[in-house]
């Protein structure tokens, strides 16, 4: 089990489930050696903090359409692991921090975790395409495009990127009935 999973698992009780870090190597921050600032408008969210409403769009199987989600309808009521990646099949994203929650998968419902959802500011079509690739959809991973980086830079989570669109810092967090109740940040 790689490391991001394995500090929630070590700090994990009944009681409390510490969430999964997304602390990377400073190489890994998007990936490349690409220059990224933190946007920095919006305050970044923390624990106390609603999950706003905000609709989402997960891609159908076989690229059959679309399907419009209201993050906190989704999540209302439930016990939820909410990740972002700055890009779908990106190789850090892609060979670190996707697999771990891949792997703890099983673990994490044993202890209360009801849903894991991702988040990008990728298209609908590339996050299915992540998913179904990726083994995350098989493995009950719910893959949400925020296309238009609204759900990011509501939760002050954007990173500018040059001639790029914006994209989600990476980040962890455990929400219940829509309240975040812990949360890491790849920048802290």
């Amino acid at each position: 089990m790689n490391e991001i999973v394995g500090k929630m698992m070590a700090d994990a009780d009944e009681s409390d489930i510490s969430t999964v870090s997304s602390e990377v190597d400073d190489n890994e921050n998007m990936d490349n050696d690409v220059d990224v600032n933190v946007d920095v408008d919006v305050e970044e969210i923390k624990v106390g903090d609603k999950i706003p409403s905000m609709t989402l769009q997960e891609g159908l199987p076989n690229s059959e359409g679309k399907k419009d989600v209201d993050i906190s309808e989704l999540i209302a009521g439930k016990k939820v692991i909410i990740f972002g990646v700055p890009g779908a099949f990106t190789p850090g994203c892609s060979k670190s921090h996707l697999p771990s929650f891949i792997t703890a998968k099983e673990e994490l419902k044993r202890k209360g975790i009801e849903i894991i959802i991702c988040i990008a500011t990728n298209d609908l079509y590339v996050m299915s395409a992540w998913g179904q690739q990726s083994g995350g959809t098989d493995a009950g991973i719910i893959f949400l495009s925020d296309s238009n980086a609204d759900l990011t830079m509501a939760l002050g989570l954007g990173l500018q990127t040059p001639m790029m669109m914006t994209r989600t810092k990476r980040f962890s967090l455990i929400a219940e009935n829509g309240i975040i109740t812990h949360y890491f940040s790849s920048t802290k």
